[in-house]
């Protein structure tokens, strides 16, 4: 049995599955697999997510499928009515519009807030030590809309390396070396997206 995790970069198809196995494995009975759909940014996402899960859940493509998970940075799509700007409003209105939008039961929209990298924030240890003494004494989930975590790294990276942040190949080693409990304990909507995959691994 495995899960569709559908995604918008290379970043998070090439790091996400082993990040999240590494948390969901151990608590259940037999491991799952996770195959990873990515989109080519979020525009593309929101234009052919409806089409891909329908052609990933549906017929026997489906018959071995636990379920769908979509994942979006809440930060950089632009779909939001623009009375719609705080993270509850914006998290809240993307994931049922979108949700609808598939019109799957067997569908779940997920968004990392604001940013994948924050839940690289969870944890200064995985950084160089550089880095680490720069990173905001804050929660990682609340690295927001006017310097999101990745634009973070990037001003970090730069300043303390003097070289800049590379979202593919720094971001999934970070993800290799970060415990996923650790993310889990310190990024809300993450600890969601976790509880949710194992309730429905579980059924």
């Amino acid at each position: 049995m495995k899960f569709i995790l559908f995604v918008e970069g290379h970043t998070e198809k090439k790091a996400l599955a082993d990040f999240l196995k590494r948390w969901l494995d151990p608590r259940l009975p037999q491991r799952v697999g996770i195959k990873v759909v990515r989109f080519e940014g979020w525009q593309n996402y929101v234009d052919e997510i409806a089409q891909k899960v329908e052609f990933n859940l549906s017929g026997k493509a489906g018959a071995d499928v636990i379920g769908g998970v979509g994942l979006l940075d809440l930060y950089g799509p632009t779909i939001y009515p623009s009375g719609v700007q705080t993270v509850d409003q914006r998290y809240a209105w993307a994931k049922q519009n979108i949700e609808k939008q598939v019109g799957n039961a067997r569908f779940t929209q997920h968004f990392a807030v604001h940013e994948t990298e924050a839940w690289l924030l969870s944890d200064a240890a995985i950084f160089p030590a550089e880095v680490r003494s720069a990173l905001p004494k804050r929660e990682p989930e609340t690295v927001n809309f006017d310097e999101p975590p990745a634009k973070l790294l990037e001003r970090v990276y730069e300043n303390r390396l003097g070289r800049r942040y590379r979202k593919v190949i720094d971001g999934s080693n970070l993800f290799f070396d970060l415990t996923p409990d650790t993310a889990y304990e310190r990024c809300p909507r993450l600890k969601a997206l976790l509880d949710e995959m194992l309730q429905l691994a579980n059924k």
